[in-house]
């Protein structure tokens, strides 16, 4: 059994919550709706009969507040609430960072990744090239770290990826997504990225502005990609891929599924000994969120990836 400990929360994130109850198989939906995140309880509700993945347990939870770390035990079954991060080091084999400012990142996953602790950390990894070449440096002298957006394991993005040959050769790829770039770009980019495959940015260029961000980027080989986030719409996520044979759509519904099966690929990483997603996936995508506000905050110019 692997023992993992969670680390929450930050506003509007409710995975310490969800992830939590779908690897112990318990949860307490009125207390999750309570604290605001009814949808998670009404998903969670659906599935119930597919909770609880049998080889792992969250044994240990830490927030920056008592009594959210309070509300996360209760309600999803966690034993033991520490009162700094540290403290689960030598009780846990494996950790979650389930929280989505990367601005933290760094500093809180730091004791775990030095102690040579396995470690998820929620999209996106991190915000700021410096932060970034951290942690390729930490991926370079053998750490274990695996982030991702679980938008990856869409299943609504992997049966375009079983019909991508059919599309014929690709000239265009939309996606369009509601909030903002630094915390929900990832999810667009990952869903792109997984159906297409090796993936090489040339440059990228910001063309929106604050809360409208339009992204476009430009493949070495592929389509061209254009990816809109804006703040104030209604929707899913959505990704469409237009080739000269025919187009397809991906409308991504599916939380739960890609949640726990996202958590079935860490957990997975941490029985084989080393992440299932290789290190320069993630980095491209990171340096392809970077390289987006690089460029809005210089006015929209392109950033080239040789020159980051």
């Amino acid at each position: 059994m692997i023992k993992i400990g969670i680390i929450g929360m930050s506003p509007g994130n409710a995975h310490p919550y969800s992830w939590s109850a779908i690897i112990n198989g318990r949860f307490d939906g009125e207390e999750i709706s309570r604290v605001g995140y009814p949808a998670v309880a009404a998903y969670l509700e659906a599935n119930r009969d597919t909770l609880g993945l049998p080889s792992a347990k969250v044994t240990h939870v830490w927030s920056q507040d008592t009594a959210i770390s309070e509300s996360i035990a209760r309600s999803t079954g966690i034993e033991n609430i520490v009162g700094k991060l540290e403290d689960m080091i030598g009780e846990v084999d494996a950790v979650i960072l389930a929280r989505d400012d990367p601005e933290n990142h760094k500093t809180m996953s730091a004791p775990f990744i030095e102690a040579g602790i396995p470690i998820f950390i929620d999209k996106p990894l991190c915000y700021s090239q410096a932060d970034l070449e951290w942690f390729s440096a930490q991926n370079a002298a053998g750490r274990f770290l695996m982030s991702c957006s679980s938008m990856r394991y869409a299943n609504e993005g992997r049966i375009i990826k079983q019909e991508l040959a059919a599309l014929g050769e690709l000239e265009l790829v939309t996606a369009v997504g509601k909030k903002d770039w630094k915390k929900y770009g990832i999810h667009l980019l990952e869903g792109i990225f997984s159906i297409l495959g090796t993936a090489n940015p040339l440059s990228v260029r910001h063309i929106g502005e604050l809360e409208r961000e339009i992204i476009h980027i430009r493949l070495e080989n592929g389509p061209q990609i254009t990816l809109h986030l804006f703040q104030d719409i209604t929707g899913t996520f959505q990704l469409s891929f237009f080739g000269r044979n025919g187009w397809r759509l991906a409308d991504i519904r599916n939380s739960y599924s890609m949640f726990r099966d996202n958590l079935i690929e860490f957990i997975r990483s941490v029985e084989e000994g080393a992440p299932r997603i290789p290190f320069s996936e993630t980095e491209t995508l990171m340096r392809t969120v970077i390289a987006a506000d690089q460029s809005r905050f210089n006015g929209g110019i392109p950033v080239y990836f040789h020159t980051i």
